[in-house]
């Protein structure tokens, strides 16, 4: 008897009112919001503007559920289309079943829409989310414990997940691989985030990084389900995909590496035109007032120096002038008076 072990919620439904929250929902939503608000941080630290990744996320988010969900139902068709079973549950994508691949192949044809809208390069984009991807999938992952599926095989250990009797799944303890999972996909982005500083990652490698260190994981943790699966060769068809991708993933770093060594300098053009367009404004307009401050400084000195010395430079000409006839007419009018007799005296003298 197992005396330790991971309960599991008795619903995954919360009633607020006539609202239900449903537990795998929200564990997507506040993934969805980590991913953006870390992406966020990252790509302002890269150079860019606050806000780009939200608006190019609109795009990429609805995408990459449509995505999700399409994988799912295409790969786990028989649980919708066989016989007995209700193909609009295929639409119900509150009780769970988003495949990660097509979340992510079909979340990229989004981001790449909404990143040449914005004129920046899908691969720098990718960079800066794919911490917060890894991170979105720990938090996403507690919404299959909501949902008491995709466990593991049957175990004893004390990390055990309890499992009620349900719907094709039988009572017992199993192992909890959505814990498993969630707990890798941490360590994954621990690791891109050191990768990235160490290394300076650039042009989709650190993206590249988190595909392919989430493909080893979880190649072993799909090898621990027992949910019902198709199978290739002996393998889960999970376990081929994490394989095919991991390759494709290893090869993107080596090739891009010799290709495009360094990270970019430039991730969004805007944010550098920005800060120079204030600034030739912020020229323009110190520009102009230094040539007004000029122009009328200029126009005063020429005015108030050059006239008033023109002017008292004229009368003092005028009034000499004027003298000088009034002193020789006064001395010539009157030769024999005493004015003209004091000038002779000196002289004899």
């Amino acid at each position: 008897m197992n005396l330790a072990y991971i309960p599991s919620p008795s619903t995954g439904v919360i009633e607020l009112g006539p609202i239900p929250l449903r537990g795998y929902a929200f564990c997507i939503i506040i993934g969805v919001f980590v991913a953006v608000w870390f992406g966020n941080k990252r790509w302002v630290a890269r150079g860019g503007t606050a806000g780009t990744v939200a608006d190019i996320a609109v795009w990429a988010v609805p995408f990459g559920l449509v995505g999700g969900r399409l994988y799912h139902v295409i790969t786990d068709y028989q649980l919708y289309f066989s016989d007995g079973e209700n193909w609009v549950d295929a639409f119900k994508i509150w009780q769970g079943g988003l495949g990660i691949w097509g979340a992510v192949a079909l979340g990229a044809v989004g981001a790449w829409i909404g990143c040449r809208r914005r004129g920046i390069p899908l691969p720098a984009w990718a960079d800066a989310l794919a911490p917060g991807i890894a991170f979105a999938q720990a938090i996403g992952r507690w919404g299959n414990w909501f949902n008491q599926e995709l466990y593991g095989k049957e175990t004893d250990l004390p990390w055990a997940v309890k499992i009620s009797e349900g719907a094709n799944r039988v009572a017992g303890t199993y192992h909890p691989t959505f814990l498993y999972e969630s707990l890798w996909c941490v360590g994954v982005a621990l690791l891109v985030i050191w990768a990235d500083r160490r290394f300076k990652l650039g042009h989709g490698r650190a993206f590249a990084l988190y595909v392919a260190a989430y493909c080893a994981g979880r190649g072993w943790i799909e090898y621990l389900r027992v949910d019902e699966a198709h199978h290739v060769l002996g393998l889960r068809l999970n376990v081929w995909t994490a394989i095919v991708v991991f390759v494709l993933a290893v090869a993107y770093m080596v090739v891009s590496a010799k290709l495009r060594p360094g990270r970019e300098e430039i991730v969004e053009p805007a944010a550098v035109e920005a800060p120079k367009d204030e600034a030739a404004d912020a020229d323009g307009e110190d520009g102009e007032d230094g040539k007004d401050g000029k122009a009328s400084g200029g126009s005063t000195d020429a005015t108030d120096p050059t006239d008033s010395t023109d002017a008292e430079g004229s009368t003092d000409a005028e009034d000499t002038e004027a003298s000088v006839p009034d002193a020789a007419g006064a001395g010539a009018k009157e030769p024999g008076d005493g004015a003209g007799a004091t000038p002779q005296k000196a002289e004899k003298s």
